[in-house]
């Protein structure tokens, strides 16, 4: 049963929402990164092969994004371990990082603004009929599978308080994007010029394959499965997504992500949007268990106005 056919269906079922992080208030984070690696035999600038395989070449068209700008790499809102933003650290061959400059310079990655604002504002998004149902009813019923600790791939992945790292290992050329808090998993970007198969298995964060463009990151990514938000507030999609995302190192404080949303079975027409990261320097990775306290399983079904959806501290 897909998701449109599930749609038919009421949402019912309560759901676990992990306020786990009761605990983790004084806490903050997750740890740094070493990127560098270009996709080998790949000239710089030059992506891998494309339209060979299920998904091959970059993400269509391009829509009208929300900007959401960081001044200088110092974002507004929570101001933790932020330093004053200077030159952008760099590997032996020149190109920009998106970690620390080196193993000890340790440090995430944050969304610049509210974690719970959409990515882009509904009426900018050419939904179908359908999916703007669903995402009309996400509004007041809240079942987001992230908080049942599920993984969730594109924008969704760096919306959390917690952060992500990038780890770059040009030795096995490949680079991770580790997700900390929630799921707590992680996700593989391919840099040695492979296509994507023929035949996926859909998965929560797809099949991506990434090349360097001088200091932006590529990710090219297809076979995701339907069991995650797009972003917080909940913008649905299909198995025929296929992404196309840039990541730009801007400055040693800040990340420019963009995203390139094609998807025939959800939208009209392919659409983009883009916000900032920003780096808080000086944490790790931390040991997180997505359902300890879990105090409000009912809390996410209707529009309970007693409820409290303002603190930051939330999966």
């Amino acid at each position: 049963m897909n998701l449109r056919q599930r749609t038919a269906s009421s949402l019912s079922a309560a759901v676990i929402f992990a306020a786990s992080l009761i605990a983790q208030q004084s806490q903050g984070g997750a740890p740094p990164a070493q990127p560098q690696g270009q996709a080998p035999g790949q000239p710089q600038g030059q992506a891998p092969g494309q339209g060979e395989g299920r998904g091959g070449g970059r993400g269509g068209g391009r829509g009208q994004g929300g900007t959401q700008d960081v001044i200088g790499g110092v974002a507004a809102g929570r101001g933790r371990n932020t330093a004053p933003p200077g030159p952008a650290p760099r590997n032996e061959e020149g190109r920009a990082l998106l970690g620390g400059a080196n193993p000890k310079d340790k440090g995430v990655w944050l969304p610049v603004f509210g974690i719970t604002e959409p990515i882009l504002a509904a009426a900018q998004v050419p939904f179908q009929p359908w999916s703007k149902a669903v995402y009309d009813d996400r509004q007041k019923h809240e079942l987001e599978p992230h908080t049942r600790c599920k993984p969730s791939g594109v924008a969704r992945q760096f919306l959390t308080p917690y952060g992500v790292e990038f780890v770059d290992l040009p030795e096995l050329r490949r680079l991770y994007i580790f997700d900390i808090g929630g799921p707590h998993t992680y996700r593989t970007v391919y840099m040695d010029g492979r296509t994507h198969p023929t035949n996926l298995t859909p998965s929560y964060y797809g099949h991506s394959v990434g090349w360097w463009e001088g200091d932006t990151l590529h990710v090219d990514t297809v076979g995701y499965n339907e069991n995650f938000w797009l972003d917080r507030r909940g913008l649905p999609h299909t198995e025929a997504l296929h992404t196309l995302e840039k990541f730009t190192r801007v400055d040693s404080g800040a990340i420019r992500y963009e995203v390139t949303v094609d998807d025939p079975g959800a939208y009209t027409k392919a659409w983009t949007t883009r916000f900032n990261l920003r780096r808080e320097n000086g944490t790790e990775l931390f040991e997180y268990v997505c359902q300890q306290a879990n105090y409000a399983s009912d809390l996410m079904v209707g529009q309970q106005k007693s409820v409290d959806r303002t603190s930051p501290i939330i999966p």
